[in-house]
Parts: structure tokens; C-alpha cells; sequence
């Protein structure tokens, strides 16, 4: 699902946010929640894998430390697909247009319907949110978010492409451990 996200010709939408008021000077670990939002099934799927080596390479960069015991940041994440149906509306003639042959009176103006059309497509909408928890606090701190079009996936490049999302929702992380 995450790779269907990066394949995206535009790319998926970005957003983050996070505790304005917090201190993430305090920060120098980080681990995973015991059970990711992308393990349902009680064992740890190749996507939640695959996160979790992103987020790791991620963090890392920005001068954290995993740490599986005690670690100052929880991570967690979830991954989510929907179905979207988009229809738009035919366009509309200029207002008093009857055509070429107006001066018939209509009689070979275009039916309803004639001519005009609506275009409607199914795609599907690939959510990825990554959380940072206060471990402490066990408070939500920073929040990313990916979203985008998930319709079309090569399963061969699923670690890539997901390596590639993270990498973009952590462009938006503005903190870096102390030293």
C-alpha cells in the first residue's frame, strides 16, 4: 500500500505537525510500539518491516539512538487504503447557445445529453501517518502524514517505494537529537 503511495507521477500530499509547546531538546532515543498500526494479525507483516527499517535510517540521521528498552520516543504507524469514485460534471454550453443551426429553432439542437458528458474513475487513496510519542508522557508529539493517489504498485519495489515515502514525511521533521 505505502508503495502505491511514492509511485504517485505527482506524489503523495505531505503534511506535519506537531507540539509547539514541547521540548524536543529532551530527545535522544527512540523505539516502536510494541504493535504498530500495520500489524493486525498479530504478527509482523513485510510492510511493517520495511517501516520500520525507513523510520530507523530516518531517525538515526537526525542523531537518535534506537533503543528497544526505556527509549524517550514511541513510534507508531499505520498504513490505510479507500476507494475513491470522482465524478465530474459535463461542461456546460455558453449561456443562449443553440448551435449553428439556431435559426431552426432548435430543430438540430443536441439532445440532452448529447455531446456532453461526465467523466467518473475509481482509484484508490493510500493513507501513511507516522507518530512520535512521548514515552514518558505517553503523549503524541509530532505527527507526519502521506497522501496520495495508491492505485497503481510494482510488488517488487514495495521496500523503495516505502523507503522513499518515509524519507518525504521526515523532510517535514524540523528536529534533530542533541549531541
Amino acid at each position: 500500500m505505502v508503495a502505491m503511495l511514492a509511485g504517485c507521477a505527482t506524489g503523495p500530499d505531505i503534511r506535519a505537525d506537531y507540539n509547539h509547546a514541547n521540548d524536543f531538546s529532551k530527545y535522544r532515543t527512540f523505539g516502536f510500539v510494541a504493535r504498530p498500526g500495520t500489524d493486525r494479525e498479530g504478527y509482523e507483516s513485510l510492510t511493517t518491516q520495511y517501516l520500520k527499517t525507513a523510520i530507523q535510517r530516518e531517525m538515526t540521521a537526525r542523531g537518535y539512538r534506537y533503543s528497544a528498552h526505556l527509549p524517550d520516543l514511541l513510534v507508531n504507524f499505520n498504513a490505510q487504503l479507500r476507494q475513491k469514485v470522482v465524478s465530474e460534471p459535463p461542461p456546460m454550453p455558453p449561456p443562449g447557445y443553440l448551435g449553428y443551426y439556431a435559426y431552426r429553432g432548435g430543430l438540430y439542437a443536441p439532445w440532452p445529453g448529447y455531446g456532453f458528458y461526465s467523466d467518473t474513475y475509481t482509484y484508490t487513496e493510500g493513507t501513511l501517518n507516522i507518530d512520535l510519542v512521548d514515552a514518558q508522557r505517553n503523549q503524541l508529539v509530532w505527527e507526519g502524514v502521506a497522501q496520495g493517489d495508491a492505485s497503481q504498485s510494482d510488488p517488487q519495489a514495495n521496500q523503495q517505494a516505502i523507503d522513499k515515502v518515509v524519507n518525504q514525511i521526515f523532510l517535514k521533521y524540523p528536529f534533530r537529537a542533541p549531541q
